[in-house]
């Protein structure tokens, strides 16, 4: 052993005779400060040659969440299946979340968020400018999917083309809605927006598909790539407890209210029976996992390293 080296004994024996620090030894450091709740702004995975990044457009709770789900059943129902979840019962947690997927020739946006600053903010941490958005895809045109469009007539992402559903476009054309004719209706004018049916290609590998119900034209998009599907489920299923494990609960936000229980039935059994990974809209963050059949329902299961392989 040369002089340099110490024995674990030797080690042990120097430190026991270390006095003990007190408090008149120096300054006491001072607790490090309180940060907040932060959540990161994006979430990057690869789905065959595609990259799909979901990005964080806003998040916020909302109180009485059974003014929103759950409508027809008791409350005491209600509370048992959300303290077997262990959420509570009187605010949940919303997510705003559009995916932007770069299939290696385009950049495609689903969906725009809640107002410009929030998406574009969001693009921003993920490495993107709007003005690199080639197409944007409408699912639907609730406020929270259509408000990141444009601001005072100011086009968000100006060098994109913009695809929508043709019978969601045509439910919400004669509306009269504000969001729909400060958002949409110019983009309409000026012959920016094509039209998508069931089936229509947005895309090689992108796929939509009929999920009417939420909305009258509310459309889903299938992802495929080198043998690997991925669905952009935007908001046929809107919680994670309250929908997929009781499809048959209503949605104060579902228009027919009927017919979207039955497509989150078909689509949450083609999810679980197939194992294609899903993006939901309002998914707890980041907004992507899978679905099982539990039961009468489904439970869902958060994607972990599965698509980072």
């Amino acid at each position: 052993m040369t002089d340099r080296t110490l024995t674990r004994r030797q080690a042990l024996a120097g430190a026991a005779a270390l006095p003990l620090a007190t408090a008149s030894a120096g300054p006491a450091r001072a607790s490090a400060p309180m940060m907040g709740d932060d959540l990161p702004a994006f979430n990057r995975v690869r789905l065959g040659e595609f990259e799909v990044t979901t990005i964080l457009a806003g998040t916020r709770a909302v109180p009485e969440p059974q003014g929103i789900f759950g409508m027809n059943v008791s409350a005491d129902r209600f509370a048992e299946v959300s303290r077997a979840a262990n959420i509570p019962t009187d605010a949940a947690q919303f997510f705003f979340t559009p995916t932007v997927v770069n299939t290696g020739g385009e950049l495609i946006l689903f969906d725009t968020g809640l107002a410009p600053a929030g998406t574009v903010a969001a693009l921003a941490a993920a490495g993107y400018a709007p003005e690199q958005v080639d197409t944007v895809v409408l699912t639907h045109m609730h406020g929270d999917h259509i408000g990141g469009l444009m601001e005072g007539g100011v086009e968000t992402f100006p060098n994109a083309r913009y695809l929508a559903g043709a019978v969601e476009f045509d439910a919400w054309d004669m509306s009269g809605d504000e969001g729909f004719e400060a958002k949409v209706r110019p983009l309409a004018e000026a012959g920016r927006i094509a039209f998508l049916d069931d089936g229509a290609a947005v895309a090689s590998g992108v796929t939509a598909m009929a999920a009417f119900g939420h909305t009258p034209g509310h459309m889903t998009f299938m992802l495929e790539s080198a043998g690997q599907r991925l669905l952009i489920a935007a908001d046929f299923a809107n919680h994670y407890v309250w929908s997929l494990a009781h499809p048959d609960w209503e949605v104060l936000f579902d228009r027919d209210k009927e017919a979207a229980a039955a497509t989150r039935r078909r689509i949450l059994d083609m999810l679980a029976t197939d194992r294609i990974p899903f993006i939901g809209y309002h998914m707890p963050w980041p907004g992507l996992g899978y679905v099982e059949t539990r039961g009468e329902g489904f439970a869902y299961v958060p994607h972990s390293y599965q698509l980072l392989l």
